[in-house]
């Protein structure tokens, strides 16, 4: 039915009734972001928490809930996008930017959708948040920026570069030679 947002996926001929509030999905994508978790675990961690009853097939559940956190049948590109956004780094500029389009402040929602928030994402004007998306995707791409967004750039790289997450094994390799450099 046109315009209903799925609170169930099907795997294995079953309905599973999932966790769909956009919640549960940032905290998914947290997780696939965690450098100390396997392949598996990060899996493990999207059933987990999507799901309300756990599938037996975890291959077709996976595929299921990648179809969902992907916003369902939204047309793709054919070749992967260069990662140009963290949802936790970028917390303070996504939010705003969402209220903004939204109206309200979206974190007091007791229950928001997970594509209606894509929905609002989608709909994001200008502003701190799109000036800092389109200077990564640019740069991404090595594409030339403007001289604007060279000043932006200048002004706030620690807004806008992507901070590499480390291990607690590389961030213990730094720390010793921090502490031996003084």
């Amino acid at each position: 039915m046109i315009g209903l947002l799925p609170t169930t996926l099907k795997v294995e001929n079953r309905e599973y009734k999932i966790r769909s509030d956009f919640r549960v999905a940032l905290l998914i994508f947290q997780a696939y972001n965690d450098p100390e978790l396997s392949d598996y675990e990060k899996a493990m961690v999207c059933v987990e928490c999507l799901y309300i009853e756990i599938p037996h097939n975890y291959r077709q559940a996976i595929k299921q809930a990648m179809w969902f956190l992907d916003g369902g049948d939204m047309p793709k590109s054919r070749k992967a996008p260069k990662k140009i956004i963290d949802w936790e780094q970028d917390e303070s500029i996504i939010f705003p930017a969402l209220n903004k389009v939204a109206g309200c402040e979206t974190r007091a929602v007791e229950y928001l959708h997970w594509w209606s928030f894509l929905g609002l994402f989608n709909e994001v004007g200008e502003g701190l948040y799109s000036s800092v998306m389109n200077i990564r995707a640019k740069k991404a791409k090595g594409r030339k920026l403007e001289k604007w967004e060279t000043e932006f750039y200048n002004d706030h790289k620690e807004l806008v570069d992507l901070k590499h997450k480390l291990t607690a094994e590389e961030q213990e390799e730094l720390d010793f030679v921090n502490s031996i450099i003084g």
